[in-house]
């Protein structure tokens, strides 16, 4: 591929990193890429961005990708814009204003006695911080959504950092109506054994449609043997480290199931996962794309100290959940679809995704100087 000067953009600070080591680009951002054989998503992400984070490329072309992993030759991919909006279109805040200024006379009625009481996680930039503008994208779109499509659905919105207590006592007892947002297994797929917290989730919440689909990497050493795996039968054996209170289905239905085809280690934090691995104590690290990102950068480390698997990822959708003993959570859950799918065709889901990462990137460029 053509070697062209790298266009610089606020994506991470893993972004400030390459910059500063004089890193070349093969396609600028806000332009559209036609793939080419050996391409992956993380090499473009490098040449565009600087940076191995692929999922705002994802986001952008969420139609045309079905697995991150897989790229054909000649398929056309869009690469957003320094502050998240697409080549040739509305910047992210233009969307976002206009369709606030389309609402804005539209009055807050509601036909309960009490607003959906709403809660999300907290610390968990950028989807659910509330440092950052509206609480996170994934908070913004939820109560976005509840004003959208006819809704005008009054509200109130809680942070409870400890997610476990979500679905063990805070939705069961009915202190909140909806919490957002989770990972929820294929409730269909019973060709697996699953885990207590796939039975939970399977069996005692009600899901939305999918709000937000995040990408998980798995990441190694660079000489390790596992850096080259090409399925997920080459990971058994392996020791695995995902944080405490992440998912595991999707571990689970490749096959990778813990005390059985695979070690699992669950620290606190991703750095602590990426430090497992760099010391020896576990062999892949997984989680998603943007937290590795910014880890990495945290850290100061880059892919001559620890790569992704170019062969193996899983993918996940974010969802809303409501218990099934909540009389209106299947109502509520609808609400929210019906605005999510309104804010699709309008382009404000895309806008409101991009802006809050756009805000998240600023500050930690920020903070990295």
């Amino acid at each position: 591929m053509p070697k062209l000067p790298l266009h610089n953009v606020a994506m991470t600070s893993a972004a400030v990193i390459a910059l500063s080591a004089g890193a070349a680009a093969a396609q600028q951002a806000c332009t559209n890429y036609t793939v080419q054989d050996g391409d992956t998503m993380a090499t473009i992400a490098i040449a565009a961005y600087g940076t191995s984070n692929y999922q705002p490329i994802f986001n952008a072309n969420r139609n045309s990708i079905s697995n991150p992993n897989d790229l054909a030759p000649g398929l056309a991919l869009v690469l957003p814009c320094e502050d998240g909006s697409l080549p040739n279109g509305q910047s992210a805040r233009e969307i976002i204003a206009e369709q606030q200024e389309r609402f804005a006379s539209s009055t807050q009625t509601s036909s309960f006695k009490a607003p959906i009481k709403l809660v999300t996680g907290n610390g968990w930039a950028p989807f659910a911080d509330e440092t950052l503008d509206g609480g996170g994208f994934i908070t913004r779109l939820g109560t976005t959504a509840l004003q959208r499509a006819g809704n005008a659905h009054e509200y109130s919105i809680s942070f409870v950092d400890d997610w476990n207590s979500h679905i063990e006592t805070l939705l069961p007892l009915g202190a909140f109506d909806v919490s957002m947002a989770w990972n929820m297994p294929d409730c269909t797929n019973r060709s697996y054994e699953w885990s207590w917290e796939t039975e939970i989730r399977c069996t005692q919440f009600h899901a939305s449609a999918p709000v937000y689909d995040i990408v998980l990497g798995f990441y190694t050493l660079p000489q390790s043997d596992y850096a080259s795996a090409t399925s997920f039968e080459d990971l058994k054996g392996a020791t695995v480290c995902r944080m405490e209170g992440w998912f595991i289905h999707d571990l689970e239905q490749e096959g990778l199931q813990p005390e059985k085809t695979i070690d699992l280690l669950q620290p606190v934090t991703a750095r602590e996962c990426l430090d497992a691995v760099l010391t020896g104590s576990a062999d892949v690290a997984t989680f998603e794309v943007q937290l590795f990102a910014d880890a990495m950068a945290e850290m100061g480390l880059n892919e001559n100290d620890l790569v992704e698997n170019p062969y193996v990822t899983t993918l996940s959708a974010l969802r809303f959940i409501t218990h099934r003993s909540n009389p209106m959570g299947k109502q509520y859950l609808a609400m929210l679809n019906k605005g999510l799918n309104e804010m699709r065709e309008s382009g404000e889901w895309y806008a409101i995704i991009s802006d809050t990462l756009n805000e998240h990137n600023e500050r930690l460029i920020a903070s990295s100087g």
